[in-house]
């Protein structure tokens, strides 16, 4: 990577590759132990790094156009903290950490709901594992990367994203039971029939930091523990009743719906009915925008005007509160579907939204 040499003067010992991702159904199912199934973007954030003899770590990152040093003696803020969180994971695991220089860029676009943040920590967490020869097995990565950002961060998210940054495969989508951690890869080969997925940044301010996103994982939390279950995947819609809150009932009853949409979106491309999930998608959103109230103008907009010019499913990807929408339409219909929307985004007064075609690319690794 050309930007290395240019901030250190020398040839890194490597370059490393994790995605961001979308998913494609079974959205805030993670922490609560339920199914998900994204796909890896051929967008990916890079990390060239080099080994150093010192317990140090000095990062330059060119989105952010800032080059940090730090040794975990202090808390690192801001962006370094999603780097500085997987050295103090790794270290808080028994790993003997190598010291580092790195510089990281990425096409992943930032605060779009794709998971940049999981492609930063997996990039890095896949260097230290080389650079250092570490013991760790790929299948446990995802865990250590999900507590960088959990403990360290401080986002409290589940470990879907992590696991797609680090576990998918080229052409398939990743079939993941958050509670056993077991995955299948799923073939999602839309060309093959003759399809595409259109993904459209909304540009809308992805929000859910300021603590929209907790407080729906704490209603979830605290619905199972009403209805005396581990998680709110063990809940069915007929004990919902013995809820008193409507809002909880809310809550509980998306996450339980959108566990059997992700499990007959799998079945459907088990049989190769590709274009069958629409419908699946479409019901997905519905429920975001009115169980689980997670969805903006931006992307409400996004969904209908797709859905209007012929898409056969569309929804909300992420989650929530601005980001991204993907629709899935016939493959030479991508860029009247785009501009269906963006003339609905004009005639609204938002911002011109970014669309693109995603096509399912493979997890972390070394290039």
């Amino acid at each position: 990577m050309k930007q290395f040499v240019t901030v250190y003067g020398a040839e890194p010992d490597g370059v490393w590759a994790a995605p961001g991702r979308v998913n494609l159904i079974g959205e805030h199912t993670d922490y609560n132990d339920g199914f998900v199934l994204p796909f890896a973007l051929p967008q990916r954030t890079l990390v060239a790094a080099s080994r150093v003899d010192t317990p140090t770590w000095t990062v330059w990152s060119e989105q952010a156009d800032e080059q940090i040093t730090f040794d975990l003696s202090e808390r690192v803020p801001g962006w370094g903290a999603y780097v500085a969180g997987v050295v103090w994971v790794l270290r808080e695991a028994g790993f003997d950490v190598p010291g580092a220089r790195m510089a990281v860029t990425s096409d992943v676009p930032l605060g779009a709901g794709l998971s940049s943040s999981a492609a930063l920590e997996s990039s890095v967490l896949t260097a230290l594992a080389d650079l250092g020869g570490l013991d760790l097995p790929v299948d446990e990565r995802p865990r250590l990367a999900q507590r960088a950002e959990n403990d360290y961060a401080g986002m409290p998210c589940g470990i879907m994203d992590q696991s797609a940054a680090i576990r998918c495969r080229e052409g398939h989508a990743l079939f993941l039971d958050c509670r056993t951690l077991d995955v299948e890869h799923i073939p999602f080969d839309v060309a093959a029939a003759g399809l595409a997925v259109l993904v459209v940044d909304t540009k809308a301010p992805h929000r859910h930091v300021t603590g929209e996103y907790a407080a729906r994982r704490t209603a979830c939390e605290e619905a199972a523990r009403l209805l005396g279950l581990p998680a709110l995947r063990d809940a069915t819609l007929e004990s919902l009743s013995t809820l008193d809150s409507p809002e909880l009932r809310r809550r509980a009853r998306h996450v339980i719906t959108e566990d059997q949409r992700v499990l007959d979106t799998v079945a459907l491309l088990r049989g190769g009915r590709v274009r069958e999930i629409g419908p699946l998608m479409t019901a997905s959103h519905a429920s975001m925008r009115d169980d689980f109230e997670i969805t903006v103008p931006e992307v409400d907009t996004a969904v209908e005007a797709a859905l209007s010019a012929g898409a056969h499913g569309a929804r909300m990807t992420g989650g929530g509160f601005g980001g991204c929408v993907l629709a899935l339409v016939d493959a030479g219909e991508t860029d009247r579907v785009a501009a269906a929307v963006a003339s609905a985004f004009a005639q609204r007064g938002f911002s011109p939204p970014e669309p693109f075609v995603a096509v399912p690319g493979p997890g972390a690794l070394r290039l």
